[in-house]
């Protein structure tokens, strides 16, 4: 992906595209893959860096959702689990398996969640994914040997899927480049340019690098900014009613220790309904997620002193080693875009994750809700309503066997070939290496030092004083490639250093 040329495709003379997506996350990708292997020409928009919100801070699971198997959705956890089998497929370099241990105190708890996962895995029918299987006390602490006994005197060991969706997202991204599609980040939306009947004809927008504004028509706006989409339907209707109901995610990640083999932990019942889990992630241990309404949407999201302590003492009464808000090395936060039923009220942990699509009168489409496990099937729909309300032309979904494009080293390869210093480390305890972040900068769009560190690579969401002792050295990386001076480097480094605030205890 080369920025300089997608801006040269975006600004040629009276060009016109057939879909316009705003919103560079997990749905905007896939929406832009959908549309452009069926041949349309698609420009997709990002006001930050791809991923920046949402999409780069789940829990890293690819599943069908146990919980909404408890509230009743059972075609929403059918169609999640029929598309955790196609990534698992499609992208077998980021998605694979894992197996989750569900403790159980006593025999009807037991029984409870046993029956729970024979309904799950006949949901997922042939996925490729092994079946639940009943566990006694001694095989429970076989499998997490860090497990207070006194939790498990059974469970139930049953399998999802795991991977990394920043990575993942941009794999999408190259597919779509790949099949035409014009993707730019750094480029903000606006407003809306209508023809003289009112109907939406396209974009203004400005690119945040230059500050250079430009039009763009498309036969097709789609709003596909997840927490946001409010915002951009105000441009297009300013009395909107509000769709979403925000609410906040945090997890926090600690040191691989507290769960040293190779099966997830998961928790089926929260003080707040949720379900939480303990995952090993990249060498680290992943905990969440906790489920906190707010206000609005913000594009860099602060854990709560209460949501940390929920996640620790919850964890707490399941492990031997009690975890401290000293041994945290990092915690995210995302917003959930949970779509607001009219007159909705109460927890939003009891808002399904189902998508919802919504075509203004002036031809506005937006899609939210929904999540990273299907988001694909939310492309495929929404570029279908596309198809169908302007009569775009198009041929059939071809996403569903797509395979996605895996990440290329060679060009990292040559340039350690000729500058044997770039394979090093730039901190002991991470594997990123100059040559990587130098590659990210040529072929991933990466343009500050946040996207290296915290979505091309994810040092920043597992170790945060890794990723600001790595920062400086980066930042110079960068500024050789983009031709950036120094006052560029030490604006990046403050940039960064407010960032990572962010995922820090304070």
């Amino acid at each position: 992906m080369d920025r300089s040329d997608a801006i040269a495709r975006l600004t040629q003379p009276n060009v016109q595209f057939d879909l316009l997506v705003i919103g560079g996350g997990a749905t905007g990708a896939s929406i832009a893959l959908d549309a452009a292997t069926r041949g349309l020409r698609v420009l997709l928009l990002e006001r930050s860096d791809f991923g920046k919100g949402t999409s780069s801070r789940s829990t890293k699971l690819v599943h069908g959702g146990v919980r909404y198997l408890a509230q009743g959705n059972v075609a929403l956890v059918r169609d999640a689990l029929l598309e955790r089998s196609r990534l698992a497929i499609n992208a077998p370099h980021v998605v694979h398996e894992r197996s989750f241990l569900v403790p159980c105190r006593g025999w009807l708890e037991f029984a409870w969640y046993r029956l729970g996962f024979v309904v799950y895995d006949l949901l997922a029918a042939r996925s490729g994914f092994s079946h639940a299987r009943s566990m006694n006390h001694c095989l429970c602490m076989e499998k997490i040997p860090t497990l207070r006994a006194e939790c498990a005197r059974h469970g139930v060991l049953y399998s999802d899927g795991q991977f990394d969706d920043a990575r993942l997202l941009l794999d999408i991204l190259r597919t779509a480049v790949d099949h035409g599609a014009t993707v730019v980040n750094y480029i903000e939306v606006m407003d809306l340019i209508r023809l003289t009947s009112g109907r939406i004809h396209g974009v203004r927008c400005m690119d945040l690098e230059t500050g250079q504004t430009h039009e763009v028509a498309a036969r097709c706006v789609v709003n596909a900014t997840g927490p946001f989409c409010d915002a951009v339907r105000c441009m297009d209707e300013p009395q909107s009613e509000a769709m979403v109901a925000a609410s906040q995610g945090v997890h926090i990640v600690l040191p691989r220790e507290f769960l040293p083999g190779e099966t997830a932990l998961m928790i089926p019942k929260t003080s707040d309904g949720r379900v939480l889990f303990l995952i090993p992630w990249q060498n680290h241990v992943v905990v969440g997620t906790s489920d906190t309404p707010i206000p609005d949407a913000v594009v860099e999201p602060k854990p709560q002193d209460a949501e940390i302590e929920f996640l620790l003492n919850t964890s707490a009464r399941y492990l031997t080693r009690v975890p401290t808000r000293a041994d945290v090395l990092s915690v995210f936060t995302g917003i959930r875009p949970l779509v607001r039923p009219t007159g909705a009220v109460g927890k939003t942990s009891a808002l399904a994750r189902d998508h919802t699509i919504l075509v203004s009168s002036s031809g506005l489409v937006t899609i939210t809700g929904g999540k990273w496990t299907t988001a694909r099937k939310m492309g495929e729909d929404c570029v279908d309503r596309c198809i169908q309300q302007f009569g775009l032309p198009a041929a059939a979904c071809q996403t569903a066997d797509l395979p996605l494009r895996d990440r290329d080293r060679s060009a990292e390869v040559v340039l350690v070939q000729s500058q044997p210093e770039l394979g090093n480390r730039l901190v002991p305890s991470h594997e990123l290496t100059g040559a990587e972040v130098i590659a990210y900068v040529r072929n991933e769009m990466a343009r500050t030092v946040e996207d290296i560190l915290a979505r091309r690579s994810r040092m920043l969401f597992l170790d945060v004083a890794a990723a600001l002792a790595a920062a400086p050295r980066v930042a110079q990386l960068i500024a050789v490639e983009l031709d950036r001076d120094a006052a560029w480097c030490d604006r990046q480094l403050e940039a960064f250093s407010q960032v990572a605030s962010s995922f820090r205890i304070h």
